[in-house]
């Protein structure tokens, strides 16, 4: 098992979060990014820079994911790509998706953007805050715990 950043939009805190996960369950963590990343000496962590482009990093990822690696994204249509391949995603404020939550998300997401191009403000999430970070390392430890050691 593998974990995949789509690290181009993922907050600092976040990915510090990955970076001790990384170490303490000796997991890899691969942060796909179009642009240059710092990240610490490990041999459990490293980056992957792609083209910049419109969903380079998103298409490197599905590409390159497996069953049962863990996607960390906010980007719905990515979380949805890596489900149906059997890889499992988690997005930066705690939310695992499944097949059921992903389906909902997506129509949501087509549905906002059909009131956004009416004109309509609809605004964007909230800034992530301390009870997102906590509710992100609680979801992750426990894939983790379940998940780790399977290969």
């Amino acid at each position: 098992m593998q974990i995949w950043v789509d690290a181009d939009a993922c907050p600092r805190v976040i990915k510090d979060i990955l970076y001790r996960v990384a170490e303490r369950a000796k997991l890899p963590v691969v942060l796909v990014a179009n642009q240059p990343l710092q990240v610490p000496r490990s041999a459990y962590i490293r980056t992957l820079r792609v083209e910049a482009g419109f969903d380079v990093a998103d298409n490197t990822i599905v590409a390159q994911c497996e069953p049962g690696d863990l996607v960390i994204t906010a980007d719905i249509p990515l979380a949805a790509e890596v489900i149906d391949k059997g890889a499992h995603a988690l997005n930066p404020r705690g939310e695992m998706y499944d097949r059921d939550s992903i389906r909902q998300r997506l129509n949501m997401r087509d549905f906002m953007d059909t009131l956004r191009a009416s004109g309509i403000q609809t605004g964007g999430p909230a800034a992530l805050g301390q009870r997102h970070r906590q509710a992100f390392a609680n979801a992750l430890d426990r894939f983790v715990t379940r998940h780790a050691g399977r290969g």
